[in-house]
């Protein structure tokens, strides 16, 4: 993702004009072209008759007409785009859609249903790493139900919960309400992250070989279902969690590089930044992870993620 300059003031956040002026130069850096054939023959065609701010456009080239939105997550919706891009911001503050709605005074239905609409963009979008070197896969268990889907609760044979759903101890499977999430993190690079229907090496498999290049390094505790990385292409080192042992120094240099440590801390960061958002359910989780893998990648905060968001779905 290039850098393009642009920095964003919390008080332009709140400016309709600042607003159009920022998508325009986010989306259209090098100058506006058409969305249909990419013509930079272009023409305005003055302002939208109940946004002013909005810029219309004609390609010389098709003769389509567009505008600062065409084609675009921020288009067709009644909602200004000011209010889009705030939700985003806050969004990259990780508030819940309860406090966003509160925030931006509008009805809770409204801020999830935008809030969704702006994590699946973001899903969509964002690009799926290759790593390399040296990388650590683990997995962690996220309690997810089924919030909003009375059939499927119906299905479970039990009755709607009230409170928060409460996951068994140890490892769980999507179909137990605890879905498997499988990390894998180069070291001092990217993450990906899945959720899983359970972690067998059927389901490990092609995501680690669609992920990480043959011939990689991998660091896994000691659970068999890493068994045949090395079959797969791949070298492995494990530890042994069940017997105390989470570092260890295998070529001497006294620096215990087997481990993962990284892996570990990283399921930290995820479990904070989801613990505002209460009862995620099983069809939303995976855009939850989504959001936080392309938020911990870009590694930017506050404004500058903002614009890093922003330049993913317009470009």
């Amino acid at each position: 993702m290039g850098d393009t300059g642009v920095m964003i003031h919390r008080q332009s956040l709140i400016d309709d004009a600042k607003c159009f002026e920022t998508v325009r130069t986010l989306r259209w850096p090098d100058g506006v072209f058409c969305p249909s054939c990419d013509s930079f023959k272009i023409t305005k065609q003055g302002r939208d008759d109940t946004q002013p701010e909005r810029q219309r456009y004609l390609c010389q080239s098709c003769e389509r007409r567009f505008d600062d939105l065409t084609d675009t997550i921020f288009a067709g919706h009644h909602q200004p785009l000011r209010v889009w891009i705030l939700c985003l911001y806050f969004m990259g503050l990780n508030l819940s859609n309860h406090q966003i709605a509160q925030e931006l005074d509008l009805n809770k239905d409204d801020a999830q249903q935008m809030t969704c609409q702006l994590r699946q963009g973001i899903v969509r979008k964002k690009s799926s790493p290759t790593l390399t070197d040296e990388v650590e896969c683990d997995e962690v268990y996220i309690v997810a139900g089924h919030k909003g889907k009375p059939e499927e609760v119906k299905k479970k044979g039990r009755r709607g919960r009230r409170r928060r759903l409460q996951g068994k101890r140890g490892r769980g499977t999507l179909a137990t309400e605890k879905p498997p999430i499988f990390g894998m993190i180069q070291r001092g690079g990217e993450v990906v992250i899945r959720m899983l229907e359970n972690v067998q090496q059927r389901t490990i498999q092609p995501l680690i070989k669609a992920t990480i290049a043959p011939g990689t390094c991998i660091y896994t505790d000691e659970y068999d279902i890493y068994s045949r990385l090395e079959p797969w292409g791949y070298a492995h080192a494990s530890v042994c969690h069940s017997r105390g042992e989470y570092a260890r120094d295998d070529d001497g240099d006294g620096f215990h590089e087997v481990h993962v440590n990284t892996m570990e801390g990283f399921w930290s960061l995820l479990r904070s930044w989801l613990r505002p958002h209460r009862g995620i359910s099983q069809d939303n989780l995976p855009l939850y992870l989504g959001f936080f893998e392309f938020v911990h990648n870009v590694r930017r905060r506050g404004k500058a993620l903002l614009e890093a968001l922003l330049e993913l779905l317009l470009t």
